[in-house]
């Protein structure tokens, strides 16, 4: 259903994201109830400038005030934790500008792409002239330090399937996410060996998705890796990843 928005609702919203201190209000207040002094010298603004901006916020019942603390009200909660993942989302296409434009994120799945924000932090990780294998070491390392590991893979390579199954012989839980090509490889030679002993240890899973996945993802107790295919091609990029150890875009 297609909902056509009254030029007023468009006007209200763009009252509230054209006011920094408003939105700096509300950020604030998501992390618990502030009398006017502490929200005073949070936001480094004066008395004058706060209380319109706060009575302004109250007419919209996105907070209110009890005794001498404000606080944000459910509905406040919910347009607050909307703009921060607004916010995030926006910072992370802009850190990550050149990675995204040279990319396809059409493959991720609109209810987990809706999370990218949680990247905001990433690190561009790139093979670059001099420094090649950047990507690779990478992945190398992660699977070396993991506790546990999560992975979804467009693309294989005997010699991350042998470090791969080093750690799932060792006692590592791993589960799989490959595509019906992908499976097709683990059925044939070098991958065939690992794959025979592997699946006899109860820690090891792989599913298989019957449509294309354009996306390579590795996520660990430590790390998230982040991979996709070059836009307009149909071929995945080994030379360039998005790195995160923040403990949210983990989750």
């Amino acid at each position: 259903m297609v909902y056509d928005f009254e030029p007023s609702d468009i006007s209200d919203t763009q009252a509230l994201v054209r006011s920094p201190l408003k939105i700096r209000i509300l950020l604030l207040l998501s992390d618990g109830p502030c009398n006017l002094a502490q929200i005073r010298d949070a936001t480094g603004s004066s008395s004058q400038a706060l209380i319109p901006r706060m009575k302004g916020l109250e007419s919209q019942l996105l907070i209110e005030q009890k005794e001498y603390y404000y606080s944000l009200t459910p509905l406040g909660k919910v347009i607050t934790l909307n703009i921060r993942n607004f916010i995030a989302t926006t910072a992370t296409i802009k850190r990550h500008h050149t990675f995204f434009a040279a990319h396809d994120t059409g493959a991720i799945p609109l209810p987990l792409l809706s999370g990218i924000g949680c990247l905001a932090h990433a690190d561009l990780i790139q093979d670059r002239a001099g420094e090649v294998n950047q990507v690779y070491s990478l992945f190398l390392s992660i699977i070396n330090e993991a506790n546990h590991i999560h992975g979804v893979s467009s693309v294989m390579s005997p010699n991350m399937g042998e470090c791969l199954a080093g750690r799932i012989t060792a006692g590592i839980p791993a589960e799989l996410v490959v595509t019906q090509k992908g499976a097709e490889k683990l059925r044939e030679k070098p991958y065939i060996a690992f794959i025979e002993v592997l699946l006899n240890f109860p820690h090891f899973r792989v599913w298989v998705l019957r449509e294309p996945v354009k996306i390579g993802l590795t996520v660990t107790d430590r790390c998230i890796s982040l991979g996709l295919f070059k836009r307009g091609e149909n071929v995945y990029d080994i030379s360039s990843d998005l790195y995160s150890t923040d403990p949210g875009a983990i989750v």
